[in-house]
């Protein structure tokens, strides 16, 4: 009979010796001492790597702390496009003015600088009234010089005088945050970095813009004078009322530049001085709107809703707000948006959720590429 393969196994295992002091875990085969004295291999783990073409949920740039962003000048061929359009403009009228001279009334120094001179102070809508057209072509001549003037160089001049002051709000920005040290950032208290720049719109402050413009103002002011007393001769009371009286575009008539050196500081000198006053006013009236805002949003923010408050921000009708409800519902308050705004705005999410869920999700923004 054969012997069967259990009994036999036994029967070896049989023959070896057992000590009572060992356990049986502690007896080793020869397999065990063959399998012991064979190296041991540890497979390598594997390292799970994110796959290079998913989309990116989380970007370094995000985890690094935000600083505010210091406002960049307007591009620069704005500005180029302003100086061609105003040296053609001013050369055609110098030129009309050159060959047509006798048909102009005023006292004349030369006639190059008193056709610039007289381009400048009607463009700028002065008005001194001491070089004025006399015959029917000359008067309308500078009807349509003053509406071209005013109507079209002046808006790109402005852009000229806008690239200049926020050239000085860049340069006091950029010094203020080279400046600035992380101690000083994160301390409490008066800090002259956080009362000249708006952090939270990463901007100078609206009232630090007009102080800034208001001062460029008073240096023109002071500059003309200074050329009217020592170049025109007057006193010096009489000075700075002409001067006052450019700037803003006033021009009484009474007095006026007569020199050839006067003249042409005068050229210069008004084109910048009367777009810069008009700026500060600009600025000025922005001052007071940004107040008006304020002090409404603080209202609208302090003031307790109220049961028909709830019913008017409910916009599902589901008897309770959301916090999406509620920011809608204060935006609406402060004025800052209005119903066909929330209209565009649902309209345009109903295109990008086709599907109708409720969600935009990455399918979707993929679905017509794929």
């Amino acid at each position: 009979m054969e012997e069967d393969p259990f009994l036999t196994s036994t029967s070896q295992r049989a023959d070896l010796p057992l000590l009572s002091s060992k356990s049986f875990n502690d007896v080793t085969t020869p397999r065990d001492e063959i399998e012991s004295s064979q190296p041991q291999y540890h497979p390598k783990k594997k390292k799970l790597s994110r796959c290079k073409t998913a989309p990116a949920m989380v970007t370094m740039r995000d985890l690094k702390p935000k600083t505010p962003k210091v406002p960049k000048p307007q591009s620069s061929s704005i500005i180029r496009q302003g100086m061609w359009l105003l040296a053609l403009y001013l050369s055609v009228g110098v030129v009309i003015y050159s060959f047509n001279r006798d048909c102009f009334s005023g006292i004349e120094t030369y006639p190059v600088v008193d056709a610039l001179y007289f381009c400048i102070v009607t463009m700028c809508t002065i008005g001194y009234g001491d070089i004025a057209p006399l015959t029917p072509l000359t008067k309308l001549f500078a009807c349509i010089f003053v509406l071209v003037g005013f109507g079209f160089i002046d808006i790109l001049l402005s852009g000229l005088v806008n690239f200049v002051l926020d050239l000085q709000e860049n340069m006091i920005l950029t010094g203020l945050q080279m400046g600035a040290s992380a101690s000083a950032s994160s301390r409490e208290g008066f800090s002259a970095r956080n009362y000249i720049v708006d952090v939270a719109k990463g901007r100078m402050r609206i009232r630090l813009k007009v102080g800034l413009a208001l001062g460029v103002v008073v240096l023109c002011i002071g500059i003309g004078s200074l050329v009217l007393f020592f170049v025109e001769g007057l006193d010096w009371v009489d000075s700075i009322y002409l001067s006052v009286m450019s700037v803003t575009t006033v021009g009484y008539g009474d007095r006026a530049f007569k020199t050839l050196p006067g003249r042409l500081f005068a050229a210069i000198w008004l084109l910048f001085s009367t777009l810069m006053v008009a700026r500060a006013f600009l600025y000025l009236a922005e001052a007071r709107i940004d107040r008006r805002h304020r002090r409404m949003a603080k209202k609208v923010l302090h003031r307790d809703i109220t049961v028909e408050d709830l019913l008017a921000a409910a916009i599902n009708n589901t008897g309770f707000i959301s916090k999406s409800e509620y920011v809608i519902f204060k935006l609406k308050e402060m004025g800052k948006i209005q119903d066909k705004d929330v209209l565009q705005i649902c309209d345009q999410f109903r295109k990008l959720d086709p599907s109708n869920c409720g969600k935009i999700t990455l399918p979707h923004l993929l679905g017509d590429s794929l």
